[in-house]
């Protein structure tokens, strides 16, 4: 068995990764720090390393080097961002035996891995295996397939990331982030990716389902078994057995329906309402929610065992705000798709509109975004959407309360890092896992925000 070691700051890329390639027999270590990684590498042999370029506590490269140095026979891979096209060619001269770009996929970063395993062991460990020549970066932008469009920003590429590490698991996933940021869309691209894509993906919104009538939405029911039940229904987990299942807005479920909802992921079994056959269910659970489940929990409105049933992984969905370097990317994908739902032939915006469009703060997000520009596609008759086209409230947007906002969140973002911090007895780095950043963001915001501890 082959062993790997994986040096990369993100915790929660970094232990998805780790996962993922145990499953496909590696042996696999990681470091989330350079220090780590170089006491690791010294006290234990390692078949490759797979390290990220950028580390928050050591220079890639000088990393890079440290390792060839020392271990000159073990193949080093380095994972580079977007357009880091120099990087990759400053590290492929240094001794990398191959490099990769995120976002990659699965099949891409076992393919790479697979070749640096079976190189030859005379191959010159300076000699890259990629001409400089063929490394070539890409100036089009990211393909929008199936509803989802790949973003440039930080946030976007790290949300596709996540995407395509999950994707091919059997994890059942939180979704989280503000209304209207595409976590539906989301949940269908984690679908479309994974082993279960040629079968049914089946949405629910559990807000807009009265308690009532859910254990019937879920599970179906029998003809007769209750007064309007006319006729046999196939209910949401039959539907899409063997595919995946999007439950929305979970945290809207009743107590009761929590616990018959816990019931069916346990024993994968279900009853239609009326009937005693069992039915054996085959089903990978999403969920979405812009709640906090776990403030919930607390409260004593959401049951704790489903919550971690549910949550073996959660992927926030970044505001558009937080994409912000993203936004004519998605207002060309909505005005290709409003030219289509109208049957117009509408080329682009006014540079007028585009400022509008950078000054506007988004509250509702991509959902917002989209009706904007199909509503301004409609109403216009040139070519070109024009500032008159625009809803005020995009032309003339109301002030932003900053202070209060920014108060109010630093205030939240105070409570979840010391919270992080009981729950882990004030360990530090177990503290960064649980919030999901990393621990040189963990350290920097107990600076700024004086936590002495």
């Amino acid at each position: 068995m082959s062993k790997i070691l994986i040096i990369e700051d993100d915790a929660a890329f970094c232990q998805m990764l780790q996962k993922f390639l145990t499953k496909k027999g590696y042996n696999v270590d990681t470091s989330f720090s350079a220090a780590d990684a170089k006491v690791k590498i010294g006290m234990s042999s390692f078949d490759l390393v797979l390290t990220d370029l950028r580390l928050p506590d050591y220079d890639g490269i000088n990393l890079l080097a440290d390792i060839k140095e020392k271990h000159a026979t073990i193949p080093v891979i380095v994972m580079t961002g977007y357009a880091e096209v120099g990087t990759a060619v400053d590290a492929m001269k240094k001794g990398a035996f191959d490099y990769i770009s995120k976002p990659f996929t699965p099949e891409e970063i076992v393919m790479v891995i697979a070749n640096s395993l079976n190189a030859k062991s005379n191959t010159p460990t300076d000699t890259p295996t990629k001409k400089e020549k063929e490394i070539v970066p890409s100036h089009t932008a990211p393909m929008a397939t199936d509803g989802v469009i790949r973003g440039m920003s930080e946030a976007s590429r790290k949300l596709e990331e996540y995407i395509q590490l999950v994707a091919p698991t059997d994890m059942s996933i939180l979704i989280t982030g503000e209304s209207g940021t595409g976590k539906e869309v989301t949940a269908k691209a984690i679908h479309d990716q994974s082993k279960r894509k040629d079968y049914n993906f089946a949405a629910v919104d559990c807000g807009a389902i009265p308690k009532e009538l859910a254990t019937s939405e879920f599970f179906g029911h029998v003809k007769g078994s209750f007064t309007g039940a006319v006729e046999d229904k196939v209910g949401h987990f039959e539907a899409a057995n063997g595919g995946t299942l999007f439950l929305d807005e979970i945290g809207n479920l009743s107590y009761g329906n929590q616990i018959q909802l816990l019931r069916a992921l346990q024993e994968r079994k279900i009853k239609r309402v009326g009937s005693t056959k069992e039915i054996k269910i085959d089903v990978r659970i999403l969920s979405a929610t812009n709640e906090d489940l776990l403030e919930a929990v607390e409260k004593g409105n959401f049951r704790e065992d489903l919550y971690h049933r549910l949550n073996e992984f959660t992927i926030e969905i970044p505001s558009l705000e937080d994409r912000i370097e993203d936004l004519f990317l998605f207002t060309d994908f909505f005005l290709k798709k409003a030219n289509i739902a109208l049957g117009k032939d509408v080329q682009g915006f006014s540079q007028e509109v585009k400022t509008a469009f950078q000054a506007y703060h988004w509250p509702g997000n991509l959902r917002e975004l989209q009706n904007v520009i199909k509503r301004s596609v409609l109403l216009t008759v040139g070519n070109y959407v024009e500032i008159s086209a625009l809803p005020k409230e995009i032309v003339q947007p109301k002030e932003k309360p900053e202070e209060i906002e920014n108060f109010s969140k630093e205030n939240y973002e105070k409570e979840q890092i010391l919270k992080a911090l009981k729950q882990t007895n004030f360990n530090k780095s177990k503290a960064a896992k649980l919030l999901q950043v990393t621990r040189k963001t963990l350290y920097n915001k107990i600076s700024h925000y004086k936590l002495d501890l």
